[in-house]
């Protein structure tokens, strides 16, 4: 059976503005108050686990622990099929010490060129965790599935989102000549991403009535 969250505020264990954003964005209509990480002045843990499902739930562990109250954690990135599923728990490592992501996308064109590959097939991954202070952990996973495209479009979202193009029904046309996350409404984006797909997941359990 499902333990419930039954409190009006939470901590959002990530100290990316984009991330906390979104998950904000996620909470508000369930009257829940996000509290940042960063605000907090809680530490990052390393990201020691190989899953996102693994990384996710250290991290909701580590600030629920810290905070005194529950914690919602994400850990998510890039899957890239051709690369053997890289970037993948690493995403964010590919960015480097100043979380330069333009770096990132250079690195995975770069990759895939080297490969001489037409699959540019690709998918986010999101893991989400609720942790308690008492260590119990609910979680759930999401996915959207899409294409990548070079050069980076959009100044919109974080991370990845400019050269990711969903193949779910979004904004502007599906498929490789749609919008990426980078280029889409955030409104859009949210309704079809890999963390929205995780949270509504989660609200069947952790977050049910």
């Amino acid at each position: 059976m499902p333990r419930r969250f039954a409190g009006t505020r939470l901590v959002v264990a990530s100290h990316n503005p984009g991330k906390l954003a979104e998950i904000a964005e996620l909470l508000r209509p369930l009257g829940i108050e996000a509290l940042s990480a960063a605000a907090l002045g809680l530490i990052e843990p390393e990201e020691t686990a190989d899953s996102f499902a693994g990384n996710a739930a250290l991290k909701a562990r580590a600030a629920a622990k810290a905070a005194g109250l529950p914690a919602l954690a994400d850990d998510s990135g890039l899957v890239v099929p051709a690369l053997g599923g890289a970037p993948g728990v690493h995403s964010a490592r590919w960015a480097g010490p100043a979380r330069d992501f333009g770096q990132a996308m250079r690195r995975v064109e770069a990759e895939l060129t080297a490969l001489g590959t037409s699959d540019v097939r690709a998918a986010f991954v999101c893991a989400l965790a609720l942790a308690w202070p008492d260590g119990h952990v609910e979680a759930a996973e999401g996915r959207v599935e899409g294409t990548l495209v070079f050069p980076p479009r959009g100044r919109r979202g974080f991370g990845y989102d400019p050269i990711f193009v969903p193949l779910e029904k979004g904004a502007g046309q599906n498929g490789p000549d749609g919008l990426t996350f980078g280029e889409m409404d955030p409104a859009e984006k949210h309704a079809i991403s890999h963390r929205a797909d995780a949270f509504r997941k989660l609200l069947t359990g952790a977050f049910a009535a």
